[in-house]
């Protein structure tokens, strides 16, 4: 049977009518509610000419705007663009041209961005979700639609969604998840973690990451109340963990650092929260203990935007021992380790490239087959992650495959490095890449953040790594800064420091 993601969100209206499904700052809709108003949002698209296969874009923060529009596009085959608003004008324009919107809806928070985008895209629509611009108001605009419920047009192996890429290493590449992607990602969430029918799930990670959007599937599919958080506070996060009786919810280390540092979170009533999944970037294992400590479970995913969301999840059914993994593969998954020049599997315990294969795999990335042919093989997406597998299934991420060091012949593994200058009390945060050698071809380097207190100096740090590594992994000179460059999942910005370097 074809999957299509807005008929996914009628069934759920179907069977749970009057369950609360989305909660935000001056409302509260039901299932059969948010219904009604994708339907008149499908309607004002029809209307409107855009096409099926057509591209619209959304410019918004976590707010049920965002699935109305994104729903009610799926239902009339039109594809969505989820936009980064961290993104500077610029980019986004970029973005805009790469997959050729028709319409954009934006938040008012960024209307000053979206005057920037009024020349220069091909956009011919612009919709307020706030109202209180020049623009066509969301709101308005589905008043005056029919809710009339349409026959869905696209499915299966349609494409649904666009994801671009950070662009980290370039320019953003669009990743085309399909509605059976979506479907299955939200399939592999359900039947891998706790969660189950009217539980009660906190939208704070950015739905236009892959880490905020995939849950969001998976709770219209098994019928989840979404309360959305559209900024992000530590401990406004707290009060609403304990007012709207949360369950679970999807973070980044950064936002639980940042929670851990809130005076009192521990008296207050939390008794309905079972977890809390942490991804984007690994988890600190004195960070899975200090919540432990508040009989708070985290898990950590590992996932991807060209798997759909999850690859593997770590829980605490497996073990403390296992925490310093990133899981086992989700449900419906497959995982294997690959020599990434010979394209064979590797052994046991043996370093390689992460491979993955599912009905979750993306469908390649938008107009650009060489990109796409790169990454796909014979159905496997190449990750670029360099991990390993062992006997019972637990796959370890060592790093990724373009920042490996390869210095003297001999593979050196910047993660490693990390982890061990992380573990010293008075480093708060540090990153290490390869700079260009004459003798050795490239020698790892260091870029430090220190406690404020610490007067560690740099022959210091090279000695903690001669204590703790092979000779050839220990860093060769130390360049102390005030931060380490992050996107905005928290990965560290390679590129950035290999360019200083």
């Amino acid at each position: 049977m074809d999957i299509n993601l807005g008929k996914l969100f009628t069934n759920r209206a179907f069977l749970s009518p009057d369950l609360e499904a989305c909660v935000g700052k001056d409302y509260r809709y039901t299932f059969g509610e948010m219904n009604q108003r994708i339907n008149r949002f499908a309607s004002f698209l029809t209307e409107t000419g855009i096409r099926p296969g057509e591209r619209i874009a959304i410019l918004a923060k976590n707010n049920e705007q965002v699935l109305t529009a994104l729903f009610g596009a799926a239902k009339t085959g039109i594809i969505t663009a989820v936009l980064n608003f961290r993104l500077a004008p610029p980019e986004l324009t970029y973005i805009l041209n790469d997959c050729k919107a028709r319409l954009l809806i934006y938040d008012d928070a960024f209307c000053d961005t979206t005057s920037a985008l009024k020349s220069g895209t091909p956009v011919e629509m612009f919709v307020s979700i706030g109202g209180t611009t020049d623009d066509r108001s969301f709101e308005n605009i589905l008043m005056d639609m029919d809710d009339a419920e349409q026959e869905p047009t696209g499915s299966g192996s349609d494409p649904a969604v666009l994801m671009y890429t950070s662009g980290t290493t370039g320019k953003p590449k669009g990743a085309v998840l399909t509605h059976d992607n979506c479907f299955w990602a939200a399939v592999g969430l359900v039947h891998s973690l706790d969660w189950g029918y009217k539980y009660r799930y906190l939208s704070v990670a950015p739905l236009f990451h892959i880490g905020g959007l995939a849950p969001i599937f998976a709770n219209v599919h098994v019928g989840c109340s979404m309360i959305f958080m559209p900024d992000f506070d530590p401990a406004a996060a707290w009060e609403i963990l304990e007012k709207e009786r949360i369950n679970f919810t999807m973070t980044v280390p950064a936002m639980l650092q940042y929670m851990a540092m809130v005076p009192g979170a521990e008296k207050r009533d939390l008794s309905q929260l079972r977890h809390l999944i942490c991804g984007g970037a690994p988890v600190p294992r004195p960070l899975i203990t200090a919540y432990g400590q508040k009989n708070i479970a985290v898990y950590q995913v590992y996932g991807a935007t060209e798997y759909s969301g999850a690859i593997t999840f770590w829980t605490y059914d497996m073990g403390m021992e296992k925490a310093n993994s990133a899981g086992k593969v989700v449900f419906h998954g497959s995982v294997r380790i690959t020599d990434p020049i010979s394209g064979k599997a590797c052994a046991l315990g043996e370093v390689g490239e992460i491979w993955l294969a599912g009905p979750q795999v993306f469908k390649g990335y938008w107009q650009n087959p060489e990109a796409s042919q790169k990454a796909l093989v014979d159905g496997w997406y190449r990750t670029g992650d360099l991990g390993t597998l062992d006997e019972e299934g637990f796959v370890r991420v060592v790093d990724r495959l373009k920042d490996m060091i390869i210095s003297g012949g001999e593979n050196i593994y910047p993660a490693e490095i990390e982890s061990v200058l992380m573990g010293h009390p008075e480093i708060s945060d540090a990153a290490v890449v390869g700079k260009p050698d004459d003798l050795w071809g490239e020698v790892p380097v260091a870029f430090v953040v220190k406690n404020k207190e610490s007067v560690l100096n740099e022959a210091e740090i090279i000695e903690i790594c001669r204590s703790n590594l092979a000779g050839f992994k220990c860093v060769k000179a130390v360049h102390f800064v005030d931060a380490v460059p992050r996107n905005t999942l928290g990965k560290v910005l390679k590129r950035s420091l290999r360019d200083q370097v």
